[in-house]
């Protein structure tokens, strides 16, 4: 098949679930020279940028920055708070939660899973009902999966410590915001949460390569419980160092650190309820389209509740192989690239070619969505792929009524 006309000019655009699209201010607040790290600039910088971290998980307690990626926050939170031997609950609705769980395991802890499956959010319920039957609070730690990036599902982190409380239960509450922190409603204080992890290659805006976690002063207290936690993974001296080394235990991710300072200032000055603001309506109109689409055709959300559905990620199905067609198509001709469906089968099943998932999070707008759904109606056309009509009519209204 010859190259489409359009395929060999304008700009890539990277519509997958992370990495993010990075604004040019973060691009260019990084392109510079090697700084200093023992005085001067960047260590004032980081010192005044701390707080505004803290403000995107809306707490007032702690964090902890590594160089590394969401998995390197699993183990950091989970080695400063849970020793080998001792049980963690891990409600799960997809990859992530599941992966979580494997790491507490290759540390020793006993992981026990409540699988809720792909396409369930987490039940406070039954949730409840298993830590009921805790009544010598073996389980230390609730590890639940704000957003899935794998399923998209959003689960109700506030109702599981009302669970807990309603139960004093006295299991730490952890979240996994990586998909969620800086596009969706999370509030770590206000709900409660012990610990919060996140990235800084999506709602973040920066490449992959730091991580963050939040801690509340209940996880501070079992950190001092700990038998021993290894010196790197330790969150104490990074929440609260003497010297300037110690927020990474040895050299700083100098221009990581650039982009951080330039992205937080366009998350604030935008401020973060319009962040929230403008990622929900930018997911509704993903989901108008969608709905358009699948209203004369096979495809459909993972997630066929709304409120359930996260506002950085829609994870799809369309059958297969239509899916990895139609990926192939918008990336060749387009220059469109769409997440592959994560999770929802294994690479050697024929299935895996049946979904794929829309990132929409982070250096977002209007028109770069609208692109997207664009792209996407073209390669449902160019395949002849069976589709309803009407979705960029459906997801511009959206956008319009704002």
């Amino acid at each position: 098949m010859p190259q489409h006309p359009l395929a060999a000019f304008g700009r890539d655009y990277l519509a997958i679930p992370g990495p993010s699209v990075m604004p040019d201010r973060v691009l260019r607040a990084m392109h510079r020279p090697a700084p200093n790290i023992y005085h001067g600039a960047l260590i004032e910088m980081v010192e005044g940028m701390v707080p505004d971290l803290k403000r995107v998980a809306r707490t007032s307690q702690h964090v902890a920055m590594y160089i590394g990626n969401g998995h390197a926050t699993w183990e950091a939170c989970l080695s400063n708070t849970v020793m080998a031997g001792q049980k963690v609950l891990v409600p799960a609705t997809g990859r992530f939660g599941l992966g979580w769980a494997d790491v507490a395991v290759g540390l020793g802890i006993d992981a026990e899973v409540m699988d809720f499956g792909k396409s369930s959010a987490i039940d406070p319920v039954r949730v409840a009902e298993r830590l009921a039957a805790d009544k010598a609070h073996e389980i230390k730690a609730v590890l639940a999966v704000h957003v899935d990036t794998s399923t998209s599902y959003k689960n109700d982190i506030a109702a599981l410590r009302a669970v807990l409380d309603d139960l004093n239960h006295p299991a730490l509450l952890m979240a996994d915001c990586m998909a969620s922190l800086g596009c969706d409603p999370f509030e770590m204080d206000a709900w409660g949460v012990d610990v919060v992890i996140a990235g800084s290659q999506k709602g973040m805006m920066v490449p992959p390569g730091m991580c963050f976690v939040f801690f509340s002063d209940k996880a501070a207290e079992a950190r001092a419980r700990m038998d021993r936690v290894s010196r790197y993974w330790d969150w104490t001296p990074r929440a609260n160092p003497t010297a300037f080394f110690e927020y990474w235990n040895g050299t700083a991710p100098t221009h990581h650190l650039y982009g951080l300072r330039a992205a937080l200032d366009m998350i604030h000055e935008e401020g973060l309820e319009n962040v929230w603001r403008r990622h929900h309506l930018l997911a509704r109109a993903v989901w108008a389209a969608v709905d358009a689409w699948g209203a004369d055709g096979p495809m459909k959300m993972n997630v066929p509740d709304p409120a359930q559905r996260g506002h950085s990620v829609t994870a799809i199905g369309l059958g297969a192989p239509n899916a990895t067609k139609l990926r192939n198509w918008t990336e060749e001709n387009l220059g469109l690239t769409l997440g592959i469906g994560l999770g929802m089968a294994e690479p050697n099943d024929p299935a895996w070619h049946g979904f794929f998932r829309l990132g929409h999070m982070g250096h977002v707008s209007g028109h770069m969505v609208m692109g997207m759904l664009g792209g996407i109606d073209s390669g449902l056309k160019a395949l002849d792929l069976p589709h309803g009509s009407g979705a960029l009519e459906a997801a511009s209204g959206v956008i319009a009524a704002g």
